[in-house]
């Protein structure tokens, strides 16, 4: 439990990247009432997860994480919920049989609203309005109206992410009914894709034999029977301090908005705000690391937010770019591993990677984003230490926003569904493929 926080605490500390409310008197009446809502995840889920990270930490199990760059009230549906959630099932999979561990399910579900901005101005046409923060903030359409921060959003945000919760639970209770149907859609998507690789179509042969053993010895196992838990980025600080809910049992403090929340490279600093507000709960938590962050200054975030050095606690996401990992990530790794630190060490291949086209439209290229996944493997091998996960910004529907991969989607493609409310995202087929991709580096 941590010692002299409260979870207003953060409030005496610098926070960046906080939306500016013109009503404030409204804003805190939301707050209020949001406050008197239930939890979205109990304190018992949350520790779940964290026995499940530790695991991954001492190298018995691996994290896929997935989902939206930013979730849409606009285009939410029980069908772009399922479509995720059936991509990161069969990630699973393939990812789960080739390795022979465990997969822990994270999705960037039921909480993915608010998003860091590099400016706090966006101009068009020679017109000046506040950026989009998130749909928990304001709206993406570029009129002053849509970017005014609206409180109303806040409590929007919390129904969605209820109703996604709840969603989840369905989609992935235990059976082996729902595995069947489950594999039965891998293998018919692999197998209708002409541009999947043999190798992948022999490898979900494999699995297909195993499946059918397992269920004639009775089942498929606990294994692939595990939930999908939620993340998102712990962004917006008010509404998570009002989603804070004391366990009675255990005496510790959750952020109830979410199974697994993270620290942005934006607001990972020393004397930040978010660092501070997530010390003090007892979820599992992630911490973004990208080039600019140096081993002694993560040691000391380390020191702030896992005193106890607890296996579970701490997910370092690193983020650097396929032309930056090989160099930057090893002084990390090296000076984690010597500190003796538990932590999970997985791979964000998205952010580091973006371009635009020659018209300015933003994309992200599949064979960078493979790259740096590479690069991420090799530099864990080469110190020694464990290539824990992989985080992508995906969805399960066909879009085409990354161009690349083996279904080859070009410049001219990416006209053709480009839907995302902000960073393209890898589509059904990519994230398949890469983790058809991490199959083969293990």
């Amino acid at each position: 439990m941590a010692t002299d926080w409260t979870p207003d605490s953060w409030r005496d500390f610098e926070a960046r990247q906080l939306p500016t409310y013109p009503d404030q008197d409204k804003l805190d009446k939301t707050l209020d009432q949001l406050s008197t809502f239930p939890p979205l995840i109990l304190g018992s889920e949350a520790r779940l997860l964290k026995e499940k990270l530790a695991t991954v930490a001492k190298g018995e199990a691996f994290v896929v994480q997935g989902g939206d760059c930013a979730e849409s009230f606009r285009d939410f549906s029980a069908e772009s919920v399922r479509a995720t959630l059936s991509a990161l099932l069969w990630m699973n999979a393939v990812i789960a049989y080739a390795m022979g561990k465990p997969v822990v399910r994270l999705g960037r579900l039921a909480g993915q609203f608010a998003k860091p901005r590099s400016s706090d101005m966006e101009e068009k046409n020679g017109i000046s309005l506040p950026s989009y923060r998130g749909d928990n903030v304001n709206d993406i359409a570029f009129t002053e109206e849509a970017r005014l921060p609206s409180p109303e959003r806040l409590l929007q945000g919390h129904t969605q992410a209820a109703i996604t919760l709840n969603l989840i639970r369905a989609y992935t209770q235990a059976g082996d009914d729902k595995w069947e149907y489950a594999f039965n859609g891998l293998k018919d998507f692999v197998h209708s894709r002409p541009w999947a690789q043999d190798s992948w179509r022999g490898l979900v042969a494999e699995m297909e034999d195993s499946f059918r053993f397992a269920q004639s010895c009775g089942g498929f196992g606990d294994g692939y029977a595990d939930p999908c838990f939620t993340s998102h980025e712990a962004l917006h600080l008010p509404y998570e301090e009002t989603m804070v809910r004391s366990d009675c049992d255990y005496g510790l403090d959750y952020a109830t908005s979410g199974h697994f929340l993270w620290i942005g490279d934006r607001t990972r600093f020393e004397g930040s705000a978010h660092v501070e507000f997530l010390r003090g709960v007892d979820n599992p938590i992630g911490l973004k690391c990208g080039p600019n962050l140096k081993p002694d200054e993560l040691l000391r975030l380390l020191d702030i937010l896992d005193p106890a050095y607890e296996a579970g606690r701490i997910t370092l996401i690193t983020r650097y770019g396929h032309d930056k990992i090989e160099k930057h990530l090893p002084e990390l790794v090296s000076a984690v591993k010597a500190e003796g630190r538990p932590v999970v060490w997985i791979c964000d291949p998205m952010h580091g990677n973006g371009t635009q086209t020659s018209d300015g439209q933003k994309t992200r290229p599949f064979e960078r984003i493979l790259a740096e996944v590479k690069g991420f493997f090799a530099v864990h091998e080469a110190e020694g230490t464990y290539a824990g996960g992989i985080h992508l910004e995906m969805t399960g529907l066909d879009v085409t926003e990354c161009i690349g991969g083996s279904a080859a989607i070009t410049e001219e493609d990416l006209k053709r569904r480009y839907l995302t409310q902000c960073d393209p995202r890898l589509s059904r087929d990519q994230a398949l493929e890469m983790a058809f991709q991490i199959a083969d580096l293990v």
